[in-house]
């Protein structure tokens, strides 16, 4: 496997080849028997890997990012909220008090399904007031959803394609 400096390199150059990096390692996550324990409200590292678009990406050699766990569903299942380093704000971030004496910020929006096969190491704890604003946060923006009704949505989608009257 590349030396972990290559790594981080093309991590950084952002080239396709990391691709192929982070799929040896998600591999070797896969096959991993242990599962560490974890509670709700924790932050933990997980191996969140190389995505695609805007999806948050892991950094260095193991493609590491903070998440938050919000909603555990077994010992091998959890919803976890990515943080970042940067300050955000809107109503698709939340701003943490200070962890490690490093700012965070989740990123709401980024809410997803995780396997605990991904943690690698727990790094503290949300206190319960910030967590209980996070529950309503994301309630608000599930709330505040838009539905369209299949139709509308198809007819959308034909005057994207230039076939309006179909």
């Amino acid at each position: 496997m590349a030396s972990l400096k290559n790594i981080n390199q093309k991590i950084q150059q952002n080239e396709p080849e990391v691709f192929d990096v982070w799929n040896i390692i998600k591999k070797e996550t896969e096959e991993r028997d242990v599962l560490l324990g974890f509670k709700v409200r924790e932050v933990w590292f997980i191996r969140m890997g190389k995505n695609i678009g805007f999806e948050q990406d892991g950094r260095g050699g193991e493609f590491l990012r903070p998440v938050l766990v919000f909603k555990r569903f077994n010992k091998q299942l959890f919803w976890g909220i990515p943080l970042t380093g940067k300050k955000r704000e809107g109503a698709y971030y939340y701003s943490l008090p200070a962890m490690r004496g490093r700012n965070n910020t989740l990123i709401l929006s980024q809410l997803r399904l995780f396997d605990a096969k991904r943690l690698r190491y727990k790094i503290g704890v949300c206190p319960v007031s910030a967590f209980c604003d996070v529950i309503m946060r994301i309630k608000n923006i599930i709330d505040d959803q838009e539905f369209e009704t299949p139709a509308s949505a198809g007819e959308a989608r034909r005057h994207l394609q230039g076939n309006p009257n179909k």
